[in-house]
Order: structure tokens, then C-alpha cells, then sequence
């Protein structure tokens, strides 16, 4: 796509200042939607436009499609733990229906919608999963992969019957710098690097630097394929190689591996502490749900049609560790 001007929500995110950047490099002007009250420190020295409103928020919506090239939608509300679904499906589902409806009324030339391969389900011959094996919203576990399921359905279907020009990708588990929240992978990888993280329970996941997912998704803006799934993974890693690493690197003892079975109880204790205190758990039910299933992934599709391409996934640690030094936040 020549130099455009491209909508992004989800701007002030993790994956979102990865994007930013990566647009203004290839050219672009980046009108970036943003609730006023949302910090906007990892964009900080950006030349970006700002559109104040929200994804519940369909006037603002409106004013923020009326004149852009094409939209890049990788807002959205990522928790394991929430105390309340349906307000994480206001934003997941609902917002993005309306995000969708304003592209098509204001015309643009094309979406990327920024989907997960929390859509997607692992196959039971143990094989990484591709853009095949489509989850139901009522096979995902937990509101978050409900919602995002239900979200790529909701785009799929405005491809099919109202001509949406939507390109859906499907980052892994994408890690590196700018994760201020930061995101629950992220939040392993600081505390591990922290020397917090005495034990573990055994799982899978594909791991992706977020610079490389970000390219990929604004690949997509020419080369990706309307209506069809695109995974922007890495390498499949179990989290005992991961968890070794850091240890490695920042000098802790690693640690070791805990019985699934006996943390469903404490799981449920750190949901009601963290219904009273209002804070994200480490330990949650859905968390070892997941964990009974490794997340392993086959970009190969993203690779073909995208020219997509990731580095290892320890650069992908050390950056995000680096960062996390970088922002004061290994020493808290």
C-alpha cells in the first residue's frame, strides 16, 4: 500500500506501539484511537493523530473511520482473569462489530483486523494448529478466547455478506519491548527475570517477537488474503525451556515444576482475593485449563502469503527483559 492514512486502535498497547512504529516507517500517517484518559508514554516522541473515543464508544468510531485509507484494528481487552465477561465482550465483540459497521459506511479500501490464535484449536494429533482448525466461541476457555472467537466469527460474516475488506491475522504469543501493562505472558517473564518465579506448572506456547508480528500485520495491508486467517507465530516453546532461559540469563536458580491438579483449589482462592482487591491473579482456573494443552502453532501459511519471518525467540526474551530494566520495573 503507497503512504496512507491508517486508523490503529489499540495504539497505546503492547503490540499497539510495535505497530505505530512500524506504520510510520513504511510512510504512513497513523491516526491512532484513543480514550483520553489511557497513557500514552510507550508513543511518546511519535508524530501521530489522535482520534479521543472508544470501541464502545459508535459516534466516536465514526468521526475516527471519516477519511482514513484503511484500518488496522488490534485493540482489545486481554485478561485471563475478569471479574466481569460481558464487559470484556462489550469491547471484544460489540466493539468490534461497530469498528467493522463504520469501516464499511466510511468505505475504506481495507481492514486488518487483529484477531489471536486464541480462535484457533489444538489438534488432537498433537500437530501445531493452523488457520484450519477454527474454535467455536463455546469450545474456547474463558471469556477472553470466547470473545475473541466470537470476534473473528463476527468479522468473517461481514466479509461474506456485506463485502468487508478484512484481512484476519492471528498473532501467537507475541513478546518483546513496550509491554507497560504488561500483558500475562509478559507478567511471567518479569517476575521470572525478577527471580519470583520459584515454580511453574508445564505447558506450550508459541513464542513471536512483537516487532516481527507487528511487520506481519502491516504486510497484511497488501498482501494478505480478504476473509482468511493468518498466524503470525514464531517457534513452539514449552515454558520449562522458556523459564530456564531467563533464569540463565538474569542469574536465578531455575525453578521447578508443580502437579496441575492440586492448584485448582488455590486458583479459586486467588480469583476471590482478586475479586475483593481488584488485582489480576498470578494463578487462575481458566490459566490451568490452558496449561492442560500445549499452544503450538504452524505459520507457514503467514510465511507464504505474507513474506512473514520471525527471529528466535530468546531475542524476543532478552528485549522484553531489557525493557523491563529499561522502565524500572525489574527492581519493584
Amino acid at each position: 500500500m503507497p503512504p496512507s492514512t491508517i486508523l490503529l486502535t489499540g495504539a497505546t498497547g503492547f503490540l499497539g506501539a510495535s505497530l505505530a512504529r512500524e506504520l510510520l516507517s513504511a510512510g504512513h500517517r497513523v491516526r491512532a484511537l484513543v480514550r483520553p484518559e489511557t497513557p500514552r508514554d510507550t508513543l511518546a516522541g511519535l508524530e501521530l493523530d489522535w482520534a479521543p473515543g472508544s470501541l464502545t464508544d459508535r459516534d466516536s468510531l465514526r468521526r475516527a473511520v471519516a477519511g482514513v485509507d484503511a484500518v488496522i484494528h488490534a485493540a482489545a481487552d486481554y485478561r485471563i482473569f475478569v471479574p466481569d465477561p460481558e464487559r470484556m465482550r462489550a469491547v471484544n465483540v460489540e466493539g468490534t462489530e461497530a469498528l467493522m459497521r463504520a469501516a464499511l459506511e466510511a468505505g475504506v479500501r481495507r481492514v486488518v483486523h487483529v484477531s489471536s490464535v486464541a480462535t484457533l484449536k489444538p489438534r488432537a494429533d498433537g500437530q501445531p494448529a493452523t488457520e484450519a482448525d477454527a474454535a467455536r466461541p463455546e469450545e474456547a476457555i474463558g471469556p477472553y478466547k470466547r470473545s475473541k472467537t466470537e470476534a473473528e466469527r463476527v468479522v468473517e460474516a461481514l466479509v461474506r455478506e456485506a463485502g468487508l475488506p478484512a484481512v484476519i491475522v492471528n498473532p501467537s504469543t507475541p513478546i518483546g519491548p513496550y509491554d507497560r501493562r504488561p500483558t500475562p505472558t509478559g507478567r511471567v517473564i518479569l517476575e521470572a527475570a525478577r527471580g519470583k518465579m520459584p515454580a511453574y506448572v508445564e505447558t506450550g506456547l508459541n513464542l513471536v517477537h512483537v516487532r516481527d508480528c507487528a511487520a506481519g500485520v502491516v504486510a497484511a495491508l497488501d498482501r494478505g488474503a480478504v476473509g482468511e486467517r493468518h498466524i503470525l507465530g514464531g517457534q513452539d516453546v514449552t515454558l520449562a525451556e522458556m523459564l530456564r532461559f531467563i533464569a540463565a540469563e538474569c542469574g536465578h536458580r531455575a525453578p521447578f515444576r508443580l502437579p496441575r491438579a492440586p492448584l485448582f483449589p488455590l486458583a479459586w482462592v486467588a480469583e476471590a482475593a482478586a475479586r475483593v482487591s481488584g488485582r489480576e491473579p498470578m494463578l487462575t482456573l481458566d490459566g490451568l485449563r490452558m496449561a492442560r494443552t500445549r499452544m503450538f502453532f504452524d505459520p507457514s501459511k503467514a510465511q507464504r502469503v505474507l513474506g512473514f519471518a520471525a527471529r528466535p525467540w530468546q531475542e524476543g526474551v532478552r528485549d522484553a527483559i531489557a525493557w523491563f530494566r529499561e522502565a524500572g520495573m525489574l527492581a519493584r
